[in-house]
């Protein structure tokens, strides 16, 4: 008998930028105006934009796309960007002097970016046929717990120290 399932395949690919040195609040002002646009519109907009924000942005756009590539065969002008995420990281600290002696903590901000690329030509579900009586079948096979081990003798057999 012939049955029919639905098998969910992946039509999402992320590239992850992490520790970039620049403010979460700033790099998110970038990320809100390309969520949601195609992959040439998204570099038309960065590439135009007068922040300092778009470089890191548009080298994780550019990751992810090449991932989107090499991972599911997908051509450029079939992806979106479907999330674009930015969250905050550690903040590295450094020491200024000042007078008499003293210093004042200096604190750059980092941020954790995510850009998550969807391919708009492939369907999320696949089906699939498969036969179910050969699916019992194989069910019905006993296997043996119980294999037979073989005794290897790390001294006698030639082991790890008697290569020359």
């Amino acid at each position: 008998m012939l049955k029919k399932k639905l098998k969910k395949i992946k039509t999402e690919v992320y590239a992850l930028g992490q520790h970039i040195s620049m403010s979460a609040h700033k790099a998110r002002r970038v990320v809100d105006q390309i969520r949601g646009r195609s992959y040439e519109e998204t570099l038309m907009i960065l590439e135009l934009m007068p922040y300092r924000a778009c470089y890191p942005i548009l080298k994780l756009v550019y990751s992810a796309a090449a991932n989107a590539n090499y991972n599911m065969d997908s051509n450029e002008s079939n992806l979106v960007i479907s999330k674009a995420q930015v969250s905050e990281g550690t903040a590295t600290k450094k020491l200024k002097p000042r007078a008499r002696g003293r210093s004042f903590t200096i604190k750059r901000p980092t941020c954790h970016i995510t850009i998550v690329v969807k391919d708009i030509s492939l369907d999320e579900y696949l089906e699939v046929y498969f036969l179910d009586s050969l699916r019992c079948s194989k069910k019905l096979k006993s296997k043996n717990k119980y294999t037979p081990m073989a005794y290897h003798d790390m001294y006698t057999n030639g082991g790890v120290w008697d290569k020359k």
